[in-house]
């Protein structure tokens, strides 16, 4: 819950300061002219990418103390194992990943202000660790394809969509149908779809 916290703290700071310093951010004007080279191959290797390097993280023996020290931190210092070096090391992992993200994301928009990168985006990313489960790379996985299917969706039906008949939704009906199936998974399920379990391949 603490990191949690600290994380939005540094992402709203982060924010205000690229938005209200112009001298090293872009303020409230949008970054244009960015190349759009990212298209569904490229989107679709970058995701490959990022999956493989978190299923090698995952198997490798940083992985198994990481996941040591979020059963039992004290345990796992009683052994050895420095549970602040190990969280370090998988936020930088995990930050490296995810500005690997951004820029495949910025390539395909073409352009990018601060906001397409704020809150909107945050909730996003937190629904699909919820709605897939948070404790294992197959969770993250399918709630990352289910939330953004049904975001794409919405967002498609907010504008007026053909789907036998015309559906029309409310601007803003998006955030409030996934924050409402985030908050029936967290009741009904708060180990999301997978259970915390990995996917089995067989042998």
């Amino acid at each position: 819950m603490a990191a949690g916290i600290a994380t939005f703290a540094v992402l709203e700071i982060t924010h205000n300061v690229l938005r209200e310093w112009t001298k090293i951010g872009p303020g409230a004007t949008t970054l244009p002219l960015v190349p759009e080279t990212t298209g569904a191959l490229q989107a679709t290797v970058g995701a490959l990418v990022a999956i493989a390097v978190a299923f090698a993280y995952q198997r490798s023996s940083f992985g198994r103390m990481l996941r040591a020290t979020r059963e039992d931190a004290a345990a796992a210092r009683g052994v050895g194992i420095s549970v602040h070096r190990e969280r370090v090391l998988a936020f930088t992992v995990s930050g490296a990943l995810a500005g690997f993200a951004g820029g495949l994301l910025v390539h395909e928009l073409g352009s990018i202000t601060t906001e397409q990168v704020y809150l909107e985006l945050t909730f996003l990313t937190l629904a699909m660790l919820v709605v897939g489960g948070a404790s294992s790379l197959w969770g993250a996985v399918l709630g990352a394809l289910t939330v953004s299917g049904l975001s794409s969706f919405l967002a498609e039906a907010e504008q007026g969509v053909k789907v036998g008949a015309t559906l029309d939704l409310p601007s803003g009906t998006r955030l409030i149908i996934l924050g409402s199936v985030m908050a029936l998974v967290l009741i009904v399920r708060p180990s999301g779809l997978t259970g915390g379990r990995e996917l089995r391949l067989p042998r």
